[in-house]
């Protein structure tokens, strides 16, 4: 049986699929939807700088949708978490696409709006060089 904050988690992890989703099928309408369209909209693409406001966000998904390359998104690591009407989901999208193949580390944010549905409102996305650094603790 499925309690409340269970759906509340799965309605949170459908909204990320659908951005991958649109992502993939370089769909700008179910891009623009899934988004808050507000001045707190914020993007950073890997190796780019910070985009602030809705429209800054969306040229950029207009840009990268209009490009030759196509990418496939394989996610792993998703973990989703809410306080409150905020939802974030961390998770390494593992990138196959026309020329080469890599790994980013994203952190996905939501806020729920007026209707209760989950809007991005900020999307960022770190290169992963390598495995994580091992980390030694010391005991004092």
């Amino acid at each position: 049986m499925e309690t409340g904050a269970d759906a509340d988690l799965a309605c949170l992890l459908a909204a990320n699929q659908a951005f991958y989703t649109a992502f993939e099928t370089s769909d700008l309408d179910a891009m623009s939807a899934l988004w808050e369209r507000s001045g707190r909209a914020t993007c950073t693409h890997p190796g780019w700088a910070t985009l602030r406001g809705w429209p800054h966000v969306q040229a950029s998904f207009f840009a990268l949708f209009g490009g030759a390359s196509s990418l496939q998104f394989v996610l792993t690591e998703a973990h989703a978490h809410i306080h409150g009407d905020a939802g974030w989901v961390t998770v390494d999208e593992d990138l196959l696409g026309d020329q080469h193949g890599a790994t980013v580390a994203a952190l996905n944010l939501f806020a729920r709006d007026h209707r209760g549905r989950w809007r991005m409102v900020a999307h960022h996305g770190s290169p992963v060089n390598g495995p994580p650094p091992r980390i030694v603790r010391r005991q004092l």
